[in-house]
């Protein structure tokens, strides 16, 4: 079984709690609205701006929610010097084993400078 970080909780949680209350105002608004008849143009002018508004913040919460819950936690900070050290360690031993190659393979060919080719120019005065 896999454990769960404090964080991926909370996460879990504020996801939760968003997508309830997203379904709690939206069957209060629509379903239970009004017992004694239908609402007025005025009050419509006002509930689907908000609606919207409110579902959009609810969904921004939950997309939230759920990242922090399916991201796994980092690696302790001791795990992650201790990787940085052995790193450190096998790139120093590999050194001298690159320095023991000849050294007529490790200099490129020498190339004819191109001062050489070119003619010298005067300069007028």
């Amino acid at each position: 079984m896999r454990m769960v970080s404090k964080d991926q909780t909370i996460g879990g949680v504020i996801c939760a709690v968003c997508v309830i209350v997203a379904v709690l105002y939206t069957l209060g608004l629509f379903y239970f609205g009004n017992p004694s008849g239908g609402w007025s143009i005025e009050f419509w002018l006002i509930a689907i701006p908000v609606f919207i508004a409110f579902i959009a913040i609810l969904a921004i919460g939950a997309w939230i929610g759920w990242t922090m819950a399916t991201t796994p936690p980092p690696k302790p900070i001791e795990e992650i010097t201790s990787e940085m050290e052995t790193e450190q360690k096998t790139t120093v031993e590999e050194k001298p084993a690159a320095e023991e190659k000849p050294a007529e393979e490790a200099q490129p060919p020498e190339q004819p400078a191109e001062e050489e080719k070119t003619p010298a120019k005067k300069r007028k005065t």
